[in-house]
């Protein structure tokens, strides 16, 4: 049997006999609004079938062809079983259309244009007369045309049927309309075509296949098809790896055309890295597919190839196949209209035999080519459907199967709207019955629950509202064939949720060992490394380098590296982004703990000191060189020693703004003690000479003045700074790539580095004074002590300088720290450590006669 392409359904009285014939001319219809139209479908058969469900008698007309010249597709015998079912359950069912049945014809177009547009005409012709525009025959009503499956010719079928304006439900892919000013009524009892794209680049870019090739009809269609995928991949990063247009054959007269043709395309296959293939064709191209195995023999280049096959593909039977020839589409992947399982349905083919089933005039003719059976005078067939390979015949119903079952549905249930509204409504229909135009407004929209538990709508655009099923064709060693539904895309689901695989349930070509195939240009980029194009190529083709320093690719081919948020830092294989540490100087750790505890001790040694100074007040050693000076510079010690845990433990606002500032004027109190203490011996040598006027310098008044001057100074340019730009808590995320670190931002580092300035300035002052003066003969002189201590001051901080600049974090810290105490320690030590070794260890000599007897 030839695949049937169009079917006529009709509506037929039970109550009319053969003898009512009614005659009439059929006149094109006036312009209808304008419909959507999208669609194309089709069934399986061979002839013309007269199908009257009242008498259950079948009566089969060959047309146009012999017998011999046929070429019988066995597997689509379901086809014409589906429409026979779902006419014979609308026909006992009294709730969907009471008063009348259904009943249909059958035509073949042979896939051919010129025999498409003459059963057309012979379809709005009377029966078995080709009489255009004239109808005579058993008294019927038209209703609508269902077919075909291929969309060209659903779209030579419209170009007649839109001039009557008599509804057409195609069950396969659209057709392409070029010119829609005709008012084409098509109905699509398919999904939407643009879900399937959807559904196939989601396939994809799960899987990561990303270097596909595409087999596409040589025709309009096809180029129609490849600019839509390209469109829809590149911006996803899919790229196609080559085109191969298959041409179009006639089965048996274009068998030598498709081998040759057939044989070119093996060949860029087998050279072509790529190992997934998208395959678009009519219904019958799955058998240019099986040709490949026969082009593969004797190749030892043979690769597996993973198939990703449209739903308007299906698997067919055809008499040259040889046993095993569909093993080639093992492990392929196809996309189907959703279809239910109906049992019914099965029940219903389980018992066909063409010895117990009377006027089906296909059967025999199926049962010859499927099962080999002559058909001889008294010979007895008692082979049964479910022997034979799913191949050949599937008993449970495919989903082009579906469709049509579905197609007759929508049909009746508009009928009964359109009914229905006349009785309520109370009005008379033509004297003719129904006419087919007026169906147009009852189909579109027609929603109902079919008797698989499927919801079945169309909608005002003429389409079914439905998803598809992701099936795997699995053959086995003996033969048998399986679909196997291993996902689903969802028209009505949101997107993020529509597609859905899964992955397990999955049998791949026996090629891959059942290992997910891989169909790149490149393999991936691993983390770390960013791709680039190569010059001339697909961007899927291309190079991979390593990140540059200071980025990461964290993804499989990235385009790009890209950088770390400041949080973060690149891992050594530059893979990922690690949090930095949080740092800062802080007493739980055993730098910030030493330098507390060190600032504490010496706190604690100038306390001792202070007080061994404050219970020995009246000694000499204590009264030489101004006492009020000494406990001044002792005082600032101690607040120097203080001052140095300001710097430790986590920068808060109150800290950042007191700890430089109050560091400086501090030490610029303690230097200006110090300076005070030079002058004055310098004073007091010069007052002993003979008339000297120096005498009236002498005193507290000067020391005082001096100490208070100089530190004014240096507080003006702290209150400056506060002023304008105060120090205040901030995060350092750059100077340390692994840390962040937490620090006082000293807010004008102009003013930073005046104080600074200032206090050195004050040191240098104090060394000349105090260096001038170190050979002066005075047995009180504090000259030389001050002149080491100064030394070791502004050799601290001179190496503070270079050392603070390079260092990072907080070692910056602690090199400031260590400053404060290294110097100040160095100021208590060589100015107040000598005589407390007279008061402490040598009382004796704290007088002023001891003092000369030892200096003797």
């Amino acid at each position: 049997m030839v695949a049937i392409v169009l079917l006529k359904l009709f509506l037929l009285s039970h109550k009319v006999t053969k003898a009512h014939v009614q005659c009439r001319i059929t006149e094109p219809h006036p312009p209808l609004q304008q419909y959507h139209q999208s669609g194309d479908l089709f069934v399986g058969g061979v002839a013309s079938l007269s199908f009257n469900i009242n008498e259950i008698e079948f009566e089969n007309y060959f047309q146009q062809a012999s017998f011999e010249d046929l070429v019988v597709v066995p597997k689509n015998y379901q086809h014409i079983l589906a429409l026979a079912f779902a006419v014979k359950e609308i026909n006992e069912n009294p709730r969907i259309l009471p008063n009348v049945s259904l009943g249909f014809h059958i035509y073949d177009s042979y896939f051919n244009a010129r025999w498409t547009y003459d059963v057309t005409m012979r379809l709005i012709s009377s029966q078995n007369r080709f009489v255009p525009n004239y109808r005579c025959g058993i008294q019927n009503n038209l209703v609508a045309i269902l077919g075909g499956l291929d969309s060209d010719i659903s779209l030579h079928v419209a170009t007649i049927l839109g001039t009557y304006k008599i509804p057409q439900l195609t069950y396969g892919s659209a057709p392409v309309i070029k010119d829609i000013s005709p008012g084409y009524s098509i109905y699509q009892i398919a999904p939407n075509e643009a879900l399937q794209y959807v559904g196939i680049r989601a396939l994809l870019l799960h899987f990561k296949w990303t270097w596909v090739g595409i087999i596409v009809m040589d025709d309009d269609n096809g180029e129609r098809v490849v600019q839509t995928l390209s469109s829809m991949f590149s911006p996803h990063g899919i790229c196609i790896a080559l085109v191969e247009r298959s041409p179009r054959s006639n089965f048996v007269a274009g068998i030598s055309d498709m081998m040759y043709q057939g044989e070119k395309m093996y060949d860029k296959i087998m050279e072509s890295k790529a190992k997934v293939f998208v395959v678009f064709g009519q219904s019958y191209t799955v058998n240019d597919l099986i040709w490949l195995r026969r082009l593969s023999e004797g190749h030892q280049d043979t690769k597996g190839n993973v198939g990703i096959l449209s739903a308007q593909m299906e698997l067919v039977s055809m008499l040259y196949q040889m046993p095993g020839d569909a093993d080639i589409l093992h492990g392929f992947l196809s996309f189907t209209a959703h279809s239910n399982h109906l049992p019914k349905f099965q029940k219903f083919i389980e018992n066909r035999n063409p010895s117990n089933t009377k006027g089906d005039g296909f059967i025999r003719d199926f049962w010859h080519h499927a099962f080999r059976c002559p058909f001889q005078v008294h010979s007895v067939c008692t082979e049964k459907l479910e022997s034979l390979p799913g191949s050949v015949f599937e008993m449970s119903m495919t989903s082009h199967s579906y469709s049509i079952y579905t197609a007759v549905y929508v049909m009746a249930h508009a009928i009964h709207a359109m009914h229905s509204l006349h009785s309520k409504h109370k009005t008379v229909m033509n004297r003719r019955g129904l006419e087919p135009w007026q169906l147009h407004d009852f189909l579109r929209g027609v929603a109902f629950n079919n008797s698989a538990g499927n919801k079945i709508s169309l909608n005002e655009n003429g389409e079914l509202v439905a998803g598809y099923d992701i099936v795997n064709w699995v053959f086995s060693s003996n033969q048998s064939f399986h679909r196997v539904k291993v996902g689903t895309i969802d028209a009505q689901a949101a997107p993020e949720q529509a597609f859905i695989i899964k992955d397990e349930a999955i049998t791949w070509p026996s090629w891959f060992n059942q290992a997910q195939p891989i169909s790149v240009c490149t393999d991936s980029c691993h983390q770390g490394y960013s791709k680039k194009v190569k010059e001339g190529e697909h961007f899927c083709c291309y190079d991979c380098i390593p990140c540059p320093k200071g980025k990461i690719s964290d993804q499989e081919d990235m385009n790009d590296c890209y950088k770390c948020t400041e949080e973060t830092f690149p891992s050594k294989n530059q893979n990922s982004c690690i949090p930095k540490y949080i740092t800062f100087l802080s007493y739980e750790e055993p730098l910030g703990l030493s330098l507390a505890f060190l600032a504490l001790f010496l706190s604690l040694i100038t306390v001792v000191v202070l007080g061994t100074f404050i219970k020995h007040h009246n000694t000499p050693i204590v009264k030489a060189n101004n006492r009020s000076l000494s406990y001044t510079l002792l005082l600032s010690l101690l607040l120097c020693f203080l001052s140095a845990l300001l710097f430790i433990g986590q920068p808060e606002r109150v800290t950042c703004l007191l700890r430089q500032p109050a560091f400086g004027i501090i030490f610029s109190v303690a230097i200006s003690c110090i300076l005070a203490k030079t002058i004055t011996v310098v004073l007091a040598f010069m007052a002993t000479r003979p008339g000297s006027r120096m005498r009236r310098w002498l005193g507290k008044r000067l020391a005082n003045s001096i100490v208070v001057s100089c530190s004014f100074v240096q507080g003006g340019i702290c209150a400056v700074w506060l002023a304008t730009s105060p120090p205040f808590p901030d995060v350092d995320m750059h100077t340390v790539r692994e840390e962040v670190i937490l620090q006082c931002n000293e807010g004008s580092v102009t003013l930073f580095y005046c104080v600074l300035g200032y206090m050195g300035f004050l040191a240098i002052v104090s060394f000349t004074v105090a260096f001038l003066a170190r050979k002066l003969p005075d047995t009180f002189n504090e000259a030389k002590f001050i002149t080491f201590s100064m030394l070791v001051f502004c050799s601290v901080w001179l190496s503070f300088f270079p050392t603070y600049l390079s260092t990072k974090g907080k070692s910056m810290v602690a090199v400031e720290i260590f400053s404060i105490l290294a110097s100040s320690g160095g100021l208590l030590s060589l100015i107040f450590s000598p005589k407390c070794y007279i008061i402490w260890l040598r009382p004796e000599l704290n007088n002023r006669e001891g003092l000369v007897r030892g200096k003797s």
